[in-house]
């Protein structure tokens, strides 16, 4: 399949927030997926340029079902103002999409203290930071509704030059199994999804290119999953579908040892 799948109203009537939304990467798909599939949606991003220009993208399809703030994932102050705007636009959230993520290439010995906890950051804490708020309002508006983290394969797996990421995804993974219980008393659901190799133009900047086509060749179709493929997973996580699902760590992946 070389193009996304028609949207069937999954997520009609849902409020969902997603983050790191801008761009051309995994959460530029969720977020146009969640809108396909019904839902309106609040995008963010710590890049002012590039949300407002997504914001604009999308409005032109889907109106007013969009509205954008900018947030810093590390900045709690960014991230309560988030949720409270989102619940303050639309009433409410019933999902909070957590894609916020900073990577990077860097051997051990190499790494400073200032890279690895940077990574962390963003990638660890700020997953933290945007499920601690988001859970607060769903409890406050009486339970239900959903978190979907994006953590990786790399929770699992080994890359070189990759320990700081690996350990903040890994991290991520651990993070949402003990938060899915925290909560499923208020009926509140945490999964995350677990991609391998999702391709943007973005993804040059972190990984060169040789490492790429080889983590590519290594995929069972021989190529780098479309973001979409991996937004569709998403939306089925938030939607009631996965309704008996919660503290899972899907993997959207095709690798191969």
């Amino acid at each position: 399949m070389t193009a996304p799948p028609d949207g069937h109203a999954l997520l009609d009537g849902k409020v969902v927030v997603v983050t790191a939304a801008a761009g051309t990467g995994i959460g530029a798909a969720i977020a146009e997926r969640c809108l396909a599939e019904g839902a309106r949606v609040v995008l963010s991003d710590s890049h002012g340029r590039r949300l407002a220009q997504a914001h604009e993208r999308l409005m032109r399809t889907y109106g007013k079902k969009v509205w954008s703030l900018p947030c810093d994932v590390t900045d709690d102050r960014d991230v309560r103002a988030l949720v409270s705007g989102a619940a303050g636009e639309f009433g409410r959230i019933d999902v909070m999409i957590n894609n916020a993520g900073l990577g990077g290439e860097r051997a051990v010995s190499e790494m400073t203290d200032d890279e690895w906890t940077r990574v962390l950051d963003v990638t660890l804490t700020g997953t933290f930071r945007c499920t601690r708020a988001a859970l607060r309002q769903l409890i406050a508006q009486g339970g239900g509704g959903a978190v979907i983290n994006n953590a990786s394969v790399l929770g699992w797996r080994a890359q070189a030059g990759q320990a700081h990421y690996a350990a903040a995804k890994a991290g991520v993974m651990a993070f949402t199994r003990c938060a899915a219980l925290d909560v499923a008393a208020h009926g509140i659901r945490v999964n995350a999804v677990a991609p391998s190799l999702a391709t943007h133009p973005y993804l040059s900047k972190v990984i060169s290119e040789s490492d790429l086509a080889e983590l590519a060749r290594r995929e069972a179709f021989g190529r780098a999953a479309q973001p979409w493929e991996v937004a569709t997973v998403v939306a089925f996580l938030a939607s009631d579908y996965a309704s008996y699902l919660t503290g899972e760590v899907i993997s959207v992946s095709s690798q191969h040892p």
